[in-house]
């Protein structure tokens, strides 16, 4: 209180005090008016008539900037297994952190990101308030991260200017266009056979693992060390349940091939929770829709999805979702349909940029008419399938010929490609699905089994191109099977010794024209007229 012989206050933190001297009053009289959390009282002599104060008064009133932060808060109750089930959200949105997927009339299921055992029942909560998203951008190259962007290879912060939703709709019709530019794995079986484009879907599927996800990304390497931006190529590995020592593997091979500095790594190992491995794929696509929306062109490779799909069940298991086949729910098709659809060619407008999906599915026995592959063979632009029998007879990659196929085809193959491999598949399809073809493999010497047993680097295009001409124009027909590995050796070794100009001109014509065709021819059929098998 302030007495009426008093000089006039002023402020006292967040109190104001008016002292009203009026003849009519018999004495001071002070006033207090609270607004919103502040006070407003009146202790300041003043000689003035009654308009003239209210006039005042109502300037400060109206002055006075009411702050009202309303939170909606609920109740959990229960928690276990990673879901909680919550009372009293009526207003949250579906995938709002933490990840709200049951929307029900009287409560939410949302699945928990980190340790449920930090919830209790009866724990008050309240929203987020942001749908699930993860920091995207050029910084992110050459870091391993979480499902949620954090990174964990120990080398400090990632400063990112842009984050983006993970649960974003693919795009429509009218922004793509048809796939037309390859995308060079690399390897002679499937940049010949089975040709990848820039914005296709190419399932890689079969009882192993194989290398040829991380060759692919090896083999961008030239590209991205070139000047020219349109042929670099962003990849993201995304490694799905799998072991830690696994994914360590997988960056030191990509560090010491020098890959890594183009590479993410998003990460959910066997030892995380189920929604994280569920939700590691969406990351690892938003990350990669960052490259395809400003123009560029990205691989992200999904290692693998069999066991997104276990995880995913387990979650709607546990929300008590009504199971299914094999006790997936109803949505597990819409599960891969919309993360896969998400892989566009983009048209010039939108920018021309790519992202290119190589999803990889682990099969049982070679069943591939389970219910998990036969859903993501349906969604793609075809499929690459690795045959263990193939594997143990040292064909590698155990590529099976006969059941694979790229839906994209020739279009996505450069015209000295085409030139040269457009019969081969032919071919190959009249040994009995390719069983005679793969007896080769039982016929090599010891020493060949173990080059290839320490498996084949990646190929320039143009080095594939005149070996394989060599294949199908017959002119290794009467070379013996078992030393046509050391011919390729041999010959690609003199070639790039002595005809480094040849190389080029495929490379930069992109095709065999009359004039290279005979030249090559001329090489062949002289180093054949002298050749003997190195030792």
């Amino acid at each position: 209180m302030v007495s009426p012989d008093s000089p006039p206050k002023v402020q006292y933190s967040n109190v104001w005090v008016i002292t009203i001297d009026h003849p009519h009053l018999p004495q001071p009289v002070q006033v207090f008016k609270q607004l919103g959390c502040r006070w407003l009282s009146t202790s300041s002599t003043l000689k003035a008539g009654a308009p003239e104060f209210s006039s005042i008064l109502e300037e400060r009133i109206l002055g006075q900037t009411l702050q009202t932060n309303l939170e909606e808060t609920g109740r959990v109750l229960s928690i276990g297994d990673g879901i909680a089930r919550v009372y009293g959200l009526k207003n949250i949105q579906a995938e709002e952190m933490g990840m709200a997927l049951n929307l029900e009339p009287d409560n939410v299921g949302v699945v928990v990101f980190g340790n449920d055992k930090l919830i209790r029942e009866g724990d008050i909560v309240k929203r987020a308030g942001a749908i699930v998203d993860v920091p995207v951008g050029v910084e992110l190259l050459g870091r391993v991260v979480d499902a949620l962007g954090n990174p964990i290879d120990g080398a400090g912060a990632i400063n990112t200017k842009t984050r983006q939703r993970v649960g974003v709709k693919a795009p429509g019709i009218i922004p793509r266009i048809s796939v037309r530019e390859p995308m060079q794995t690399g390897i002679k079986a499937v940049d010949s056979l089975v040709p990848i484009g820039r914005g296709q879907r190419e399932l890689i599927i079969g009882d192993r693992k194989t290398a040829i996800a991380v060759d692919t990304i090896i083999n961008q390497k030239r590209f991205n060390d070139a000047a020219d931006e349109k042929k670099k190529l962003y990849c993201i590995y995304v490694a799905i349940g799998q072991k830690r020592s696994t994914v360590a593997q997988l960056v030191k091979r990509l560090t010491d091939a020098d890959a890594i500095k183009y590479t993410i790594i998003v990460s959910a190992t066997a030892s995380d929770a189920a929604p994280l491995q569920y939700l590691a794929p969406y990351a690892g696509c938003a990350m990669g829709e960052y490259f395809r929306d400003n123009g560029k062109h990205a691989l992200i490779i999904y290692d693998d999805l069999s066991k997104q799909a276990v995880a995913y069940r387990q979650m709607s298991l546990l929300l008590r979702r009504p199971p299914g086949r094999e006790a997936y729910p109803g949505d597990v098709f819409y599960l891969h349909s919309r993360l896969l659809e998400r892989a566009a060619k983009m048209n010039d407008s939108y920018g021309g940029g790519s992202l290119t999906a190589l999803p990889v599915i682990e099969t049982q026995a070679g069943d591939v008419s389970a219910y998990i592959p036969t859903n993501v063979i349906s969604i793609t632009d075809g499929q690459i399938f690795l045959e263990t029998e193939l594997f143990h007879k040292s064909i590698r990659p155990a590529i099976n010929v006969g059941l694979s196929v790229s839906r994209v085809g020739s279009a996505a193959q450069t015209k000295a490609m085409k030139q040269v491999a457009g019969r081969m598949k032919l071919e190959l399809a009249q040994y009995r699905e390719v069983a005679a073809f793969a007896q080769f493999g039982s016929d090599l010497d010891a020493s060949t089994q173990s080059l290839l047993n320490r498996g084949v680097p990646p190929m320039a295009i143009e080095q594939q191109v005149v070996v394989i001409y060599a294949g199908v124009r017959g002119h290794l027909d009467k070379l013996d099977p078992s030393k046509i590995i050391h011919f390729e050796k041999d010959f690609l070794k003199f070639v790039l010794a002595n005809h480094q100009d040849l190389l080029k001109t495929i490379r930069e014509d992109g095709e065999l024209k009359p004039a290279t065709d005979e030249k090559l021819k001329k090489i062949v059929v002289d180093f054949l007229a002298g050749y003997q098998v190195s030792p």
